[in-house]
């Protein structure tokens, strides 16, 4: 199905925007559903019931309606904001976020760019999250929205290293930076004869690996225990005080596409992506996207189920864990993991 698509796709210009706008009715629908689920989420780990008003079923209409109420409010550029920038800001975030999904494999018929550079293209293109940020920040001349942009660009710059070392980690085993040949090397149940064939099992020291990507994904998506950046206790709302309407709905929706974007790249590089954890029984395409779409949306979950778990920490420990801890213990492991692979 992909290489007839692949096929079809050159020759139809309309083809080609239905390809492209597909990654967009996912981010699009996941975020209204996201944003609810979150709500819902909070308000049972709150002993509480949270929106069960709008729609009638556990008020699942709620997103919808502040959506519609977000369109409705006035654009509000301050005074002395750098117009061109503070109106470039939430286009730029959010466009980065988009572009990253591209080379996301959703499912064996479906990948938006097949390129054999993948994860370097998707690394590199969510650098242009933190210049967003900054630009963001700086725009709209509030100090308190510069010592969000400020606590970004560290935050953002540090937990990159991490995570890059065990994304690394992963292509040491896969030998490939293709993100749908990583996929396809995890096809099967070969492990034990009935574990999946998925690098998590394949490496015992890629499993301390993913944990350090989940709490390096925590603090790239900006959130609790690491929403320094936004923190609405110390900085009002950081690099977002002075956004209002869509312009600040762009930038929660960028946020819900990186979570769901980072917890789908870690879905595909340790989870099997695609894959059936069946092996072969509920396989195709159809059931692959299916499958890849629960493992993403388990892991944002997780993420929100921290969020209302954990208190923030401290601009100091923040760092302390990541220069301390986790980028001494990413080499070491990253070493670990070749030493398996040349050994075993």
């Amino acid at each position: 199905m992909l290489e007839f698509l692949e096929n079809i796709i050159p020759s139809s210009p309309v083809a080609l925007v239905v390809f492209a706008l597909f990654p967009m009715v996912i981010i699009i629908v996941y975020a209204l559903f996201a944003i609810w689920l979150e709500r819902k989420v909070a308000g049972f780990i709150q002993d509480r019931l949270g929106p069960m008003r709008t729609g009638g079923f556990h008020g699942w209409a709620q997103t919808i309606a502040d959506m519609l109420k977000l369109i409705q409010k006035e654009d509000i550029i301050p005074k002395d904001a750098s117009s061109f920038l503070f109106k470039l800001a939430p286009f730029m975030i959010f466009t980065a976020s988009y572009a990253a999904f591209a080379v996301i494999p959703f499912s064996s018929g479906y990948i938006g760019s097949n390129i054999n550079i993948g994860v370097f293209y998707l690394l590199a293109i969510t650098s242009f999250l933190t210049i967003s940020i900054i630009m963001a920040s700086w725009a709209s001349n509030n100090k308190w929205s510069l010592v969000g942009g400020m606590r970004t660009a560290a935050q953002m710059v540090s937990y990159e290293v991490p995570t890059i070392v065990t994304v690394l980690s992963v292509l040491i085993v896969a030998g490939s930076m293709n993100l749908m040949t990583i996929t396809e090397m995890q096809t099967g149940n070969d492990i034990m004869g009935f574990l999946p064939n998925w690098f998590i099992f394949q490496n015992p020291f890629l499993i301390v690996a993913f944990a350090i990507f989940a709490i390096s994904m925590l603090a790239e998506s900006h959130r609790v225990p690491f929403d320094l950046p936004e923190s609405e206790s110390e900085l009002v709302a950081g690099y977002q005080t002075e956004y209002s309407g869509m312009r600040w709905g762009m930038f929660m929706l960028a946020e819900y596409a990186d979570m769901l974007l980072l917890s789908l790249l870690g879905a595909t590089l340790f989870f099997g992506g695609w894959n059936s954890p069946f092996g072969t029984f509920m396989s195709g395409p159809i059931w692959g996207f299916g499958w890849f779409m629960l493992k993403g949306m388990l892991l944002v979950f997780v993420m929100m189920w921290i969020r209302w778990t954990l208190p923030r920490y401290r601009v100091d420990q923040l760092m302390h864990i990541c220069w301390s801890i986790l980028i001494p213990l990413s080499f070491v492991n990253f070493v670990l993991v070749a030493l398996w692979e040349m050994i075993f």
